[in-house]
Formats: C-alpha cells, sequence, structure tokens
C-alpha cells in the first residue's frame, strides 16, 4: 500500500512538472480556432452603390425662353416631394415668372403704342386718300367744262379757240398727273400700312409666345410614375429653391421602375478586377434580408475626383437582373462584384496570416501546445486569403496572436 501512494504521489508530481512546462507554450486561455476551409473561393471587390433607374422621363419646365429673351436661370418656387406618385397632368412644380411677367408688361405697353401708331396711320392715310380723290373728282369736272368750252368756242375767233383747245389740253393732263399721283399715294400708304401692321402684328406674337411660355411655368406630369429629383454633375439634386437654365430646363424624372441600376463608384487599386460583364451580389441597406443578382454593364476608361475624397475613382454601373416593389431610386446598395472564382482551394480568414520578411505563417493548436508554421498564400478578398501550401483539410489555425509568439519556433515547409 505504501509503494502504491509513493507510485500516486510520484505520478502527481510529474504531471504538475510537465503543465509547468509546458504552460510556455500555450499562451492563452481563449484561443479562437478556426477550420482551415475547402472548396470555392471567391475573390470579390465590394463598393456602395446608389439605385437608378435604367431608363427615365424627363419632366421638362418652360421651353423656347431664349425665343422670348430669356437668358437667365429660373427659380423653382415650389417642387412636389420626391417620391410622390402622380398621375398623367398632376400639378409637379411652379416656377418663378418675375422676369418674364416683366417682360410681358413692357411688351403690352409697346403694343399699346404701336396699336395707336397703326390707328394713326390708317386715319391719317384715310384722309390723305380722300383728299386725293376728291382732287380727282374736281379735275374730272374741270375736264368735262373745258370739254365743253371748246365745243362751244366754234363760233369764237381762231385765236380763242386754240386758247381753249390749250386749257383743254392743261385740264386733260392735270387729270392725267393728279390719276398717277393717286396710284402713287395709293401705293405709297398701302406700304405704309403694311409696315405698320407688320411691326404691331410681330410684338402680337411676341406677346403671344410670352402668354405660351408663361403657361409652361406650371409644370405638370405627362404621365403617370414617381417624382425622382434630378441631380446635377456635382450630385445635388434640383429641388424646391433650385434653378434650371433655357439650354437644361429638365425640373424633375419620372423612372421606369421596371428595370433598375446600381451605380457605384470603384477606387483606383480595384478597378483592374473589374470588367464588364462579371456576376454582382447586391443587396439594398434599407431590406438586408433580401438579395439581387446583377452584372456589371458599364465601367468608366477614365477616372475623377468625387467631393469629398481625396482617391481616384471609377463610375461602375451595375444591372440589377430582378425586377422587385421595394426597389425605389436613391436606395443605397452593397455591391459585391465577383471578379475571380477558384474551385478547389484551401483557404483560412486573413487576420490568421502573419508575416515576418518574406515568410508567411500561422499558429495551430498542436494539442499539447501552440506552433508557428510556414504556409504560401496566394489570393485574397476583403476577408479570406488563399493558402496554396502549408496546410489540409480538416486542421485549424488561430486568430488571435499568442503571448509568445517570438518563442516559438517557425516550422519551415521542408520540415
Amino acid at each position: 500500500m505504501k509503494k502504491l501512494l509513493i507510485v500516486i504521489a510520484s505520478a502527481i508530481v510529474v504531471i504538475i512538472i510537465v503543465w509547468y512546462f509546458m504552460q510556455g507554450d500555450n499562451t492563452t486561455v481563449q484561443s479562437i480556432k478556426v477550420p482551415v476551409r475547402y472548396g470555392q473561393f471567391l475573390i470579390d471587390v465590394s463598393t456602395a452603390g446608389e439605385l437608378e433607374a435604367k431608363n427615365s422621363e424627363n419632366i421638362y419646365g418652360p421651353e423656347n425662353l431664349r425665343s422670348i429673351q430669356i437668358w437667365s436661370d429660373i427659380r423653382i418656387n415650389q417642387l412636389i416631394p420626391e417620391g410622390t406618385i402622380v398621375d398623367s397632368g398632376d400639378f409637379v412644380a411652379s416656377l418663378d415668372q418675375t422676369e418674364v411677367m416683366s417682360r410681358l408688361k413692357d411688351l403690352e405697353t409697346e403694343l399699346e403704342k404701336l396699336e395707336s401708331q397703326y390707328t394713326k396711320t390708317l386715319l391719317d392715310t384715310s384722309l390723305n386718300m380722300r383728299a386725293a380723290r376728291n382732287e380727282l373728282v374736281n379735275l374730272e369736272f374741270s375736264l368735262e367744262e373745258q370739254q365743253i368750252k371748246v365745243e362751244q368756242s366754234i363760233y369764237e375767233p381762231p385765236a380763242v379757240q386754240r386758247q381753249e383747245a390749250i386749257n383743254l389740253e392743261k385740264a386733260r393732263r392735270a387729270y392725267n398727273q393728279a390719276v398717277e399721283n393717286y396710284t402713287l399715294r395709293l401705293e405709297k400708304s398701302k406700304a405704309e400700312m403694311q409696315e405698320v401692321s407688320a411691326t404691331l402684328e410681330q410684338a402680337q406674337r411676341r406677346r403671344q409666345r410670352m402668354v405660351d411660355v408663361l403657361k409652361q411655368f406650371t409644370v405638370y406630369a405627362p404621365k403617370p410614375g414617381m417624382i425622382i429629383y434630378r441631380r446635377d454633375w456635382r450630385g445635388q439634386k434640383t429641388e424646391t429653391g433650385s434653378t434650371i437654365s433655357s439650354w437644361d430646363n429638365v425640373v424633375a424624372l419620372l423612372p421606369d421602375l421596371s428595370s433598375m441600376i446600381s451605380k457605384t463608384y470603384v477606387n483606383e487599386i480595384d478597378i483592374s478586377k473589374v470588367r464588364t460583364g462579371q456576376p454582382v451580389k447586391i443587396t439594398i441597406d434599407a431590406f438586408p434580408e433580401r438579395e439581387f443578382s446583377g452584372i456589371v454593364s458599364e465601367v468608366a476608361n477614365i477616372g475623377e475626383q468625387r467631393p469629398g475624397s481625396d482617391a481616384k475613382v471609377f463610375e461602375v454601373i451595375i444591372t440589377v437582373n430582378e425586377s422587385d416593389t421595394i426597389m425605389r431610386p436613391a436606395m443605397t446598395t452593397k455591391n459585391v462584384i465577383i471578379t475571380a472564382q477558384i474551385d478547389s482551394v484551401f483557404s483560412i480568414p486573413i487576420e490568421a496570416l502573419h508575416s515576418n520578411d518574406s515568410l508567411s505563417y500561422v499558429f495551430m493548436d498542436a494539442g499539447v501546445r501552440i506552433i508557428k508554421k510556414q504556409v504560401i498564400p496566394g489570393q485574397a478578398n476583403n476577408s479570406e486569403i488563399i493558402i496554396s501550401e502549408g496546410l489540409k483539410q480538416g486542421e485549424e489555425v488561430i486568430l488571435t496572436i499568442p503571448e509568445n509568439h517570438a518563442d516559438l519556433k517557425l516550422i519551415m515547409l521542408n520540415e
């Protein structure tokens, strides 16, 4: 019995000694271990985007502003809230009419002057032509009287007959000249009236154009749909208080919600991986439980500087394959662009891979101790990295760095 107790006590001492010497390698009680994954490996580029309708109909403000000499921007006094469902002919916006009303008032004042001038010219012409007609009548009577005198002078001396014949010829010439003058005066009067009338009609047409354009300062929906605010090249929305120009008079948009795209921007580091035709996984921030598929349809060739960012980015257009009533323009999306797909490889989380100079290694739990083992890494995505050599299926790696990691010997691949 005594020998048995001695053996048991010795065994306990040995266990304590082994535990004491081995605890230096057991760096942490709560090591986070993850298994080596084997299978398909996806390399992706994740970006945030914004939903837009692939096709939209513009809602225009007043047209032909330049025809009424309006060159300055027009302010939007009121624009219905974005997302409002409208029917054809419903009110959309009202624009500031101040400048047009001012020009219309000036034009109406000018029109009154032209109408007065037209009336005055008409009256003057009527009086002048009446006087000319009266003169013709009087000259015609004088011609008839002189003709009678000539006929009666046959009983007078030849000198008297000759004098009456001369007077008749003078009367005839005076009448003929008066007829010619009347014809010229009539043509002149017609020309003056045409000039005044043309000026008046031109002013009337300008006024009518201005009235027609003024009616367009109240904007209505051309067809049913959802109102979406338009964004300019800086990304700013056209809303109440914004302005439109005579060159670009779009007030709002009516998107076709049956076909959507996600517009996103990829930084210049990752843009070399992105190509048209690549598949995309899309989730909407407002509905994270729903996932949609898409495809890269456009990749910009030239980078741009986005507001509030120092890095250059490239615009990428992603076409959404599905159609859903929950999709609305301006919703934020998360886009995962699958740039490569590699089958039958080992991979671990990026956090589990470490490096020292040109060597890469992982920490592994070998049961009673932790080991530091060399590996050969491959391509990576945002969360994982391929391990081409050094690991096999069923093994586990440690995410946390052991406290005594500097004392651990690196086990090389050839060992």
